[in-house]
């Protein structure tokens, strides 16, 4: 039996195009190319505004049922649709997320694609990029040290130490730095305070980052920032620390999307990384408008499942840059089925149709939020395994179609963009009919409404419990005046529910909401449900073991 290539086998095999080369494709003038070497490079953000009077391109969103172990593909799966639609002659562009290294060292591995669907250079793409997570976890760092500074020096705004509520950052997993104590050593060090740090993803300048339109958008957006609150309960802001300068410098290059290729040429825009259980869960806003002016098609993702990234995409992003999905593609598995069915992950290559019939309630109801919830047509993508039964597969293209769902085969994994040409063909006819976008709330409703209105119409939760500690901040952020910014709901990504083992597609269950926070200069608030935690930590046996380099440079071992 031939052994399977691993991911980065197959990417290190390709012949890689120059930038210049997929930057002239994609019809990007010089003038706006910074190339990062020879295969990567940044693009000025301009191209956007110099292209106002050229027609957008059709907006494909691409999401997933409820992930599992077993792995769902979604990235795997956009960046073959991609290039299924070049294959049958659309001019296409894809826009995704940048990795987090917390993630690539912990349990993913890597996270540019997979088999014959990737985005290239992966190593590059895993590992570093061109720095954008770095000079956003800088700027973070140097909001939390003028904050400290400030208080060293007189504390002349009457900062509270005990009500600040803005942490540091890194792009690692390391639970030790959940909770730590600094400013330790004696008078000169600083003044000894409670203190954490949240993973680079989790961080607002990330979420502002992937929602600024420009330079000056930035600015204002960080100026907005609330690091803590005085000793009489007015908020403190970066602004206020004369900090947005500053941290608007650090990031000036990091908010040019960076543009590099698939496996087929395709051109990516991979830009900006919020993780979607803890943020809002999609590349940048620049880099989707950029896809939109470059491409007739433009294909883009959201974190995790659809009632995580698709909501959050569809009620703050498209709200907020006033985008709006042709289309959109819910990726699903035999595996990640019976895994809802009840499986466990060590017998998922077996056939069973009973455990499969048992977990497609999960599918049905995302596809259920996705049409009647937000009023979008979409097209289930069956991803395919090679431990896939032909009856397992026809079973599931029988349900769906039964119950009037669109569906595909998708076997991009395996084929590249010849698997994805099904799959992109029935994208290009939901493309060519209408849709009109709603959002599962409004604006101005109270900020526990909003809530109950996600936790109801999209999670199915029977009700809605806010402890006191949230009820006392969402009345504080009423009088705050922005009680009609969107949320950010923070919630584990393996359920409907806030519990991560409460599978398929429950009903009888409460959502409880611990605390509020306001991210004012992102432009939403993030609501804390469940054990969900802003700083993972590295498995049992994280992927960084097996992670190494050999004497010629050579990487192994990202998937």
């Amino acid at each position: 039996m031939t052994k399977l290539k691993s991911d980065i086998e197959i990417a290190q095999a390709c012949k890689i195009k120059r930038i210049t080369e997929i930057a002239e494709y994609a019809g990007i003038e010089d003038k706006y190319i910074e190339p990062y070497g020879n295969y990567k490079a940044k693009i000025d953000y301009t191209l956007i505004k110099d292209r106002a009077k050229r027609k957008d391109g059709k907006l494909i969103l691409v999401t997933a049922i409820t992930p599992t172990p077993a792995g769902e593909g979604k990235t795997t799966t956009s960046v073959g649709l991609a290039d299924g639609l070049k294959r049958i002659g659309k001019n296409v562009v894809v826009a995704l997320r940048e990795p987090s290294l917390g993630p690539v060292f912990g349990v993913k591995g890597g996270a540019a694609g997979g088999g014959y669907a990737q985005v290239v250079p992966m190593e590059d793409i895993n590992l570093h990029f061109t720095g954008d997570f770095h000079a956003i976890g800088d700027a973070n760092n140097l909001l939390a040290a003028m904050l400290d500074n400030h208080i060293q020096h007189g504390n002349k705004l009457g900062i509270d130490s005990k009500r600040i509520t803005w942490k540091r950052a890194i792009d690692m997993n390391d639970r030790q730095l959940r909770q730590i104590v600094d400013g330790l050593g004696g008078k000169t060090q600083g003044v000894p305070r409670e203190d954490g740090f949240d993973i680079i993803a989790a961080s607002e300048v990330m979420a502002i980052l992937c929602l600024a339109s420009d330079i000056s958008d930035l600015k204002k957006r960080l100026a907005r920032i609330i690091v803590g609150y005085t000793f009489d309960g007015k908020p403190v802001t970066a602004h206020d620390l004369k900090a947005e300068g500053a941290m608007a410098a650090l990031l000036r290059d990091a908010l040019k999307p960076n543009l590099v290729q698939t496996l087929e040429g395709t051109p990516a825009l991979i830009h900006g990384g919020p993780f979607a259980n803890i943020a809002h869960g999609c590349n940048s806003v620049l880099a989707t408008k950029m896809a939109l002016k470059l491409g007739d098609y433009a294909v883009t993702e959201a974190g995790f499942a659809a009632d995580l990234g698709a909501e959050k995409f569809i009620d703050i992003k498209c709200r907020m840059a006033d985008l709006k999905p042709s289309a959109v593609v819910i990726v699903a598995t035999v595996r990640a089925l019976k895994y809802h069915g009840g499986v466990p992950k060590a017998d998922l290559g077996k056939e069973n149709l009973k455990a499969l019939e048992k977990g497609l309630p999960n599918l049905m109801r995302h596809v259920s939020n996705i049409k009647n919830v937000f009023g979008l047509p979409c097209v289930v993508a069956i991803n395919v395994f090679p431990t896939d039964t032909k009856k397992e597969l026809d079973f599931i293209a029988k349900k769906c179609k039964t119950a009037g769902i669109k569906v595909a085969l998708s076997e991009v994994w395996e084929k590249g963009g010849e698997g994805g040409i099904a799959l992109a063909e029935e994208v290009v006819k939901l493309c060519d009919g209408s849709s009109r976008i709603k959002y599962s709330y409004k604006l101005d409703e109270h900020v526990e409404d909003k809530i109950k209105d996600i936790a109801k119409k999209v999670y199915h939760a029977k009700h809605l419990f806010m402890l006191p500690a949230a009820k006392k901040r969402a009345e504080e952020i009423e009088k705050l005046g922005l009680g009609n910014l969107p949320i950010c709901m923070a919630k584990t990504q393996y359920s409907f529910s806030d519990d991560p083992i409460l599978l398929g597609a429950p009903d009888d269950f409460t959502i409880t909401v611990s605390d509020l926070k306001v991210c004012a200069g992102a432009g939403f608030i993030v609501a804390y449900t469940g054990d969900i935690m802003t700083m993972p930590g590295l498995p049992k046996v994280p992927s960084a073991e097996k992670i190494d380099v050999d004497a010629k440079g050579r990487i192994t071992g990202l998937f």
